[in-house]
């Protein structure tokens, strides 16, 4: 049986207990999961296997993509821009990017892509990966095109597109690609294993994405902006495994990371904007990213939900398995990884996965109940 490694204060001892048990289920193949507290990793673990065949083990230094989870970090650049007065959320996009003002998104805000609102939440139908991958042809393709519905007026999660958005505003602003803004400005400087992205040199320590096996989705409307959606964004759960998907930037699902790293990251919101010192984001700027947005039912994902800036805010029936702490942000990607900031505690929760499960947001069978855990014993410290 695959053992779990690393270091955790034994008052967590249960959560390491529950890692190690859903592997030994096989409700995980690899995993990681870190817990920062003040600053500290009160639990850094990791095991299981990086591939289906349980040929090579999940090492210490072990990364793999963490698809939407991706997001917090992309959307992280964007308001470190804003903290430093380069970018101006609530600005029009064009005023950076002219060419986006084109049929009827002029009047598109910096705010409504951090917050899915911005109506581009997808390609047109039909579009394929092999386009999605050549990211400068399709962030033009989204300058180019019109808004699914009024920006500002609705909230439809921007699966894929997200990404290329804020990316190409991170391009405009800094002269640097997205990928280099993020390596130069937060992943380095907190000695972070992030990228966006994986060169050759590092496909040895990539787990295997181990993807689900399909179930129909059932029927909607195929004029609704959930069916336009998924029509223009491919889903291959295996394409970051392939040589074409980690050869590109994609800020919305390409990050390769593991625990450990997310939750450093994330500190940087935890923490109220400092870390080991050194100031990302000012406090103000935090208050921003964490101020509501938007609230309703999304209408590509069909759940009700609540944005700041780039983050998602606790909902408690939708999820129930996250407290309904007025100072909690998170955010997780497709098949269950996932990193959750809570700034009343503290607190950073980074999980990483190779194991895919067919959900968009934290699988009930691990993340949900690392969550849970993780709060009943912080909880009864308090």
């Amino acid at each position: 049986m695959a053992e779990v490694h690393g270091d955790c204060d034994p008052t967590f001892n249960s959560v390491r207990q529950l890692l190690q048990s859903r592997i030994a289920s096989g409700d995980e193949i690899g995993a990681s999961l870190c817990i920062n507290i003040d600053g500290k990793n009160v639990v850094d673990l990791w095991g299981g296997h990086a591939d289906e065949a349980h040929t090579r083990s999940w090492e210490k230094d072990t990364i793999t993509v963490i698809w939407s989870s991706s997001k917090v970090v992309t959307n992280l650049a964007a308001n470190i821009l804003a903290d430093r007065g380069l970018l101006d959320v609530n600005e029009k996009v064009a005023t950076y990017w002219p060419e986006f003002a084109a049929n009827g998104k002029e009047n598109v805000k910096v705010s409504h892509i951090l917050s899915h609102t911005a109506g581009v939440s997808s390609w047109p139908p039909g579009t394929t990966m092999d386009e999605i991958l050549d990211v400068e042809g399709a962030t033009k393709k989204l300058a180019e095109m019109a808004p699914l519905w009024t920006p500002g007026e609705l909230l439809g999660y921007h699966l894929v597109t997200q990404g290329h958005l804020v990316g190409e505003i991170v391009r405009r602003v800094t002269g640097k690609t997205l990928n280099q803004f993020i390596v130069d400005e937060i992943a380095t400087p907190l000695g972070a294993d992030f990228r966006l992205g994986l060169p050759e040199d590092l496909w040895s320590r990539a787990a295997d994405i181990v993807p689900f096996t399909p179930s129909p989705l059932p029927a909607i409307d195929p004029e609704s902006i959930a069916a336009k959606s998924y029509a223009g964004t491919p889903a291959v759960p295996g394409a970051p495994n392939t040589p074409a998907f980690r050869a590109q930037e994609l800020g919305a699902i390409g990050g390769f990371s593991n625990a450990r790293a997310l939750a450093r990251i994330g500190s940087i919101v935890s923490l109220n904007g400092t870390v080991d010192g050194k100031q990302y984001l000012s406090p103000k700027s935090i208050e921003n990213m964490m101020q509501e947005q938007i609230a309703g039912v999304d209408a590509v994902l069909y759940h009700y939900l609540r944005f700041g800036l780039g983050v998602a805010l606790p909902v408690p029936q939708t999820f129930p398995w996250i407290p309904d702490g007025r100072r909690i942000c998170f955010w997780g990607g497709w098949g269950g990884s996932f990193l959750l900031m809570d700034l009343d505690r503290r607190m950073t929760i980074g999980y990483v996965m190779n194991k895919m499960h067919q959900v968009i947001m934290g699988n009930e069978r691990t993340t949900h109940d690392y969550v849970r855990e993780i709060y009943k014993v912080v909880d009864q410290l308090k």
